[in-house]
């Protein structure tokens, strides 16, 4: 079946293992490294479409599993798409379902044609499978879509992982099938638990099927972080180079740099939409606790280095009482900071590599937290 994916990936530039690069689609194209805020269902949390792109972002995720529970195919396709039913412009990732599914527990039953779970929404019995999924968000009108694999979790022996690696590299391959004529970019997502020997034989596996760009799944599962750069070591730097490589779910600004310099061009997380939400707020020397009492009667900006709506226009103070009174302008104040925070870090990095300078921007992010530079294996 002829098919011309609608996504292409241009690699600019590359410092050590980091890479620089751009990623096109018919609605805009992405810089990678790139950090895209979570968009559960079919909202970033306390953000207007506007500010979201106000804050810098060209991306944003959707999940297909709660979509698909509600509002449902039918209402969004009623409108379009995601793209029309939410009014976001740029591209869209979805997210498969999959680590959803993971997250039932007890809730679900794994078979090889699917998984069989009660609906978190009325209880009802409920079923997906690859095709399943390639349809939902087929229906979204994603621009990348990611394959219905089995999230590995932690901890897991290796016959658990192997067993969980093979049944994904399966499910791949039904997921390609079903993918079909979607010109739509279609990410494999490598899986494999902490087992560098099965990470590789699933990345192998994934390679022979074909994709057009990869993914590393089944890390911020609960895991130490030294077992996830240990992954993420060996990982990255075996993927097709011509490919963009997407870490799932993770994680912190700290996180994100190890990633980049260690050749990782895409990340989500809902860390800075959740944090917002709690009050931690993140700044260039770590996290700022807006709930602490002393911010009370603290009239200086959030963060002065900050261009972001929030800290041009509202003291700590405000900030504080807002979240004091549980106020829902609070959260959204503190989610347009924390999001801006991101893609300004994100925006650095990719400066950085292009520049030849990202050793030395990753030693003034470190000192600044008074922190000692990781090694890089």
């Amino acid at each position: 079946m002829s098919r011309t994916c609608r996504m292409s990936f241009e690699l600019l530039a590359t410092d050590g293992k980091a890479r620089r690069g751009r990623l096109t689609f018919p609605r805009g194209t992405v810089e990678t490294p790139a950090f895209m805020p979570v968009g559960t269902y079919g909202t970033v949390k306390g953000m207007l479409p506007r500010d979201i792109e106000a804050i810098g972002a060209e991306i944003i995720l959707g999940n297909t599993f709660h979509l698909w529970l509600r509002p449902g195919m039918e209402v969004i396709k009623a409108h379009g798409d995601l793209h029309d039913f939410m009014q976001w412009k740029g591209p869209i990732l979805t997210d498969s379902g999959g680590f959803q599914v993971f997250s039932l527990g007890a809730m679900r039953k794994i078979k090889e044609e699917g998984v069989t779970f009660a609906s978190p929404v009325d209880g009802s019995k409920v079923f997906m499978g690859p095709e399943e999924s390639m349809q939902v968000q087929r229906d979204l009108g994603s621009d990348i879509v990611m394959i219905f694999d089995e999230c590995t979790p932690y901890p897991a022996d290796e016959d658990v992982a192997r067993v969980s690696m093979e049944l994904s590299l399966r499910w791949a391959q039904r997921s390609k099938n079903a993918h079909g004529d979607n010109t739509a970019a279609l990410f494999g997502i490598v899986q494999g638990g902490m087992h560098q020997d099965l990470r590789m034989r699933s990345l192998e596996g994934l390679d022979k099927i074909g994709f057009d760009g990869l993914a590393i799944g089944g890390l911020s599962v609960g895991e130490p972080k030294h077992e996830m750069i240990k992954v993420l070591d060996y990982l990255p730097g075996q993927m097709p180079a011509d490919k963009p490589r997407y870490l799932m779910g993770v994680g912190k600004p700290e996180d994100l740099v190890e990633g980049v310099r260690r050749g990782v061009d895409m990340f989500d997380c809902v860390m800075p939409t959740r944090n917002a939400r709690n009050g931690h707020l993140f700044v260039d020397t770590g996290v700022l606790k807006i709930r602490n009492a002393f911010h009370r009667h603290d009239d200086s900006p959030l963060d002065p280095t900050c261009d972001c709506y929030t800290c041009q226009n509202f003291s700590r103070a405000y900030l504080h009482h807002l979240d004091k009174c549980g106020e829902m302008l609070g959260s959204m104040l503190n989610t347009i900071h924390n999001l801006r925070h991101y893609q300004v870090l994100m925006a650095g990095l990719r400066e950085a590599i292009q520049q030849g300078t990202l050793a030395a921007f990753v030693e003034a992010f470190y000192a600044k937290r008074g922190l000692p530079v990781p090694p890089l294996d």
